[in-house]
């Protein structure tokens, strides 16, 4: 099922953290993503100072990642192990309790999302991160996905603020549940 808990953390590892799309997760992805970030968040800038405060960031989750997941001490992290470390880390636990550099990575992930950096991700910010990893050929399932993240205050705000986001990150990967209200945090997920 695309949107079971198996699936879900597939998806972290693949569309999130797994820049190179070799399968696994070693430290080049997090140098990658500490590039990716900072040009992204600086839309088309990269300053050497923001550079370097996203490679302390993406780095000291790698570190805190292969702490947890690489069981075999080889480097690298498959999506087993990750799912063996987000059952450890996350499952059945709020935002507050997840491990510190995860933590500090949805915290930028929600900066790079928020491209008009009003604080609040909007449906066209949605639909601009949803069509950058995912082939879809209908907004409406798109606009239909995000629609069902959103509770009376979300709406009333214009869509999902930091606070919001990180609970619903939370949600995406500690409720094992096939029908937690996160499951379309990312858009409609494939299998």
């Amino acid at each position: 099922m695309a949107y079971s808990w198996d699936n879900r953390v597939a998806f972290v590892v693949r569309y999130l953290y797994d820049i190179d799309n070799n399968g696994y997760l070693d430290a080049h992805d997090f140098h990658c993503l500490a590039l990716r970030t900072c040009v992204l968040e600086g839309k088309g800038d990269c300053s050497a100072a923001r550079l370097q405060k996203y490679q302390h960031v993406m780095l000291s989750l790698w570190e805190e990642i292969a702490q947890l997941a690489d069981f075999d001490k080889d480097g690298t992290i498959t999506v087993e192990e990750f799912k063996q470390a987000v059952q450890n880390s996350c499952v059945g636990r709020k935002y507050e309790d997840f491990p510190q550099a995860m933590k500090a990575f949805i915290e930028t992930n929600f900066r790079m999302i928020d491209i008009n950096t009003d604080g609040v991700i909007g449906i066209e910010e949605y639909r601009y991160d949803c069509v950058q990893r995912m082939v879809l050929e209908d907004i409406k399932v798109i606009d239909d996905a995000f629609n069902s993240l959103l509770n009376d205050d979300d709406r009333r705000k214009g869509g999902l603020t930091l606070s919001r986001y990180q609970e619903l990150f939370a949600q995406f990967l500690g409720d094992s549940s096939d029908n937690c209200q996160a499951i379309h945090l990312f858009g409609p997920l494939e299998l």
